[in-house]
């Protein structure tokens, strides 16, 4: 009876060495090295050449892709020809597409000096949005372009953007009809971008700074919500749901930074508190910049010690520590596979931009050995970049589905995306027009895309790790360039941070 007890205790043994083994192996295989996160941020890159509207360059590395919106603008005898198409459809929204070019210039400003061979990749990404933006500035006066496309109209067609044959209306805000959100945002953008080329280009950079400041105080002097001003056009897509106070106050802290004219400081000052400075918000998107306002402007009191934004330190630290588990504030919710998870509808921007702020707030503090505060609580920098690491992980696969999320990154990853170019065949394999209803053949198809968009982040899973790998559940598989602008740098961040090969 004992032999028989200890053979059963043996098999005991055996049995649990060996899932323990299994269990071992299979987290090393998802324990990234620095050069898988370089990988992914070179794709993550790549991903904007495939929403590249106008004219293609000859370097163009998503070989699928055409010419398209040539003649964007001409109707109203302007040219707005160039920037980016958002997401899955074939309209340049501009609020959207300016917070990504504050992102993705944000990235490179923080991170650029761990991008290596992909950093004039990323300046060609912000380049190719900021000369549309420039054009779409100072193309009337007293008027700032916004957007080119009737999203309604659009979205009743499924076609790619080389065969587009839906109205390219153009859309302005005016003195009449103000847009503060989407102007600030604009202004955002150009200032921060002018950071980026003030070395490499400091022409080009002068430009995007003056008109940066211009297009800031016609945001600011004619002041209004463009969502009332354009409604159905740009709601409910992008509708300024928070208003227009946030972005006033995120595009005069990127002149401070830029310009370092004395008159933004005193704009932040004397504004801060009606425009949302003591408010802890806990979601930053296109829409609501308040905790990226607050990340940023506590900069100054962390590495300069500038007292007037010790505040700013203060609201930084209520954002983070919503979202350390443990954390005597913490409120955000997490799946029961670890990722942050915000709501229903394309959720992985809020998890892309969220370990961005982290992993920018963990440098800041680092640059005086500073930490977060949260009650009586207090966690290092290296906590932070822990948290955002688990976020980024999970993204590229180290997940429940065991699915990466980034298109043509790993093994597995969502093959049928919400993307008119990328379902349907491409025009240099099928010159022939697909005409606007013939497309949602291919949109109902269980077929893979045709053509892989590389390095789109989608949607992402739902609140129980479920991801539905179907074209038409467009708030899962859908990809937008804002959620992967934050991504970029985040990436370059951990490229530098982890252990290589």
């Amino acid at each position: 009876m004992a032999h028989a007890n200890r053979g059963s205790l043996n098999m005991l043994i055996l049995c649990f060495t060996f899932f323990l083994l299994l269990n071992l192996s299979h987290n090393f295989a998802l324990a990234f090295t620095s050069h898988d996160y370089s990988v992914a941020l070179e794709k993550s890159i790549i991903f904007f050449e495939g929403q590249r509207s106008g004219k293609l360059p000859a370097n163009q590395r998503l070989p699928w892709r055409g010419d398209s919106g040539l003649s964007d603008g001409s109707g109203y005898h302007v040219d707005l020809v160039g920037g980016y198409y958002d997401a899955g459809d074939n309209v340049k929204f501009g609020l959207p597409m300016a917070f990504t070019t504050t992102l993705l210039a944000w990235s490179v400003i923080e991170f650029g000096s761990s991008m290596h061979n992909q950093l004039d990749h990323a300046k060609e990404a912000i380049r190719w949005s900021t000369d549309y933006l420039l054009k779409a500035a100072t193309a009337s006066p007293d008027a700032l372009y916004v957007q080119v496309g009737d999203p309604n109209q659009d979205h009743r067609c499924w076609e790619r953007p080389e065969d587009m044959d839906t109205p390219r209306t153009v859309y302005k805000v005016s003195p009449q009809n103000p847009g503060s959100d989407v102007a600030a945002e604009t202004a955002a953008a150009l200032a921060a971008a002018s950071i980026v080329f003030k070395d490499s280009d400091p022409s080009y950079s002068s430009t995007l700074l003056k008109t940066a400041q211009k297009v800031f105080a016609f945001a600011d002097k004619y002041r209004g919500a463009y969502s009332e001003s354009l409604s159905s056009m740009v709601c409910p897509f992008y509708c300024s749901y928070s208003g227009y106070n946030d972005e006033l106050l995120w595009g005069a802290s990127w002149l401070h930074r830029a310009s370092k004219d004395t008159s933004y400081l005193a704009y932040i000052q004397s504004n801060g508190q009606t425009m949302g400075a003591n408010d802890d918000d806990y979601s930053f998107s296109w829409d609501d910049k308040r905790p990226g306002t607050k990340i940023i402007l506590s900069k100054d009191f962390l590495e300069k010690s500038i007292q007037e934004f010790q505040a700013y330190k203060v609201h930084s630290d209520n954002y983070i520590c919503s979202l350390i588990p443990g954390s005597p504030s913490f409120q955000a919710q997490y799946t029961p596979g670890g990722l942050l998870y915000k709501g229903s509808g394309s959720n992985l921007q809020y998890v892309t931009s969220s370990s961005f702020l982290l992993l920018t707030y963990a440098k800041y503090l680092r640059s005086n050995g500073g930490a977060v505060s949260c009650g009586s609580s207090r966690f290092p920098a290296e906590k932070l970049v822990e948290l955002a690491k688990k976020q980024v992980d999970y993204i590229l696969g180290d997940n429940p589905a065991r699915i990466s999320y980034m298109v043509g990154f790993g093994q597995k990853y969502p093959l049928r995306v919400h993307h008119r170019g990328s379902s349907l065949p491409s025009v240099h394999a099928h010159p022939a027009k697909i005409g606007c209803n013939d497309g949602f053949q291919s949109l109902n198809s269980g077929s893979p895309n045709p053509n892989v968009l590389v390095g789109a982040i989608v949607g992402g899973p739902d609140s129980r790790d479920n991801f539905e790998d179907d074209r038409n559940n467009y708030q899962q598989s859908e990809p937008a360039t804002y959620i992967n602008a934050p991504l970029v740098g985040a990436l370059a961040f951990l490229s530098a941070e982890s252990t290589p090969n």
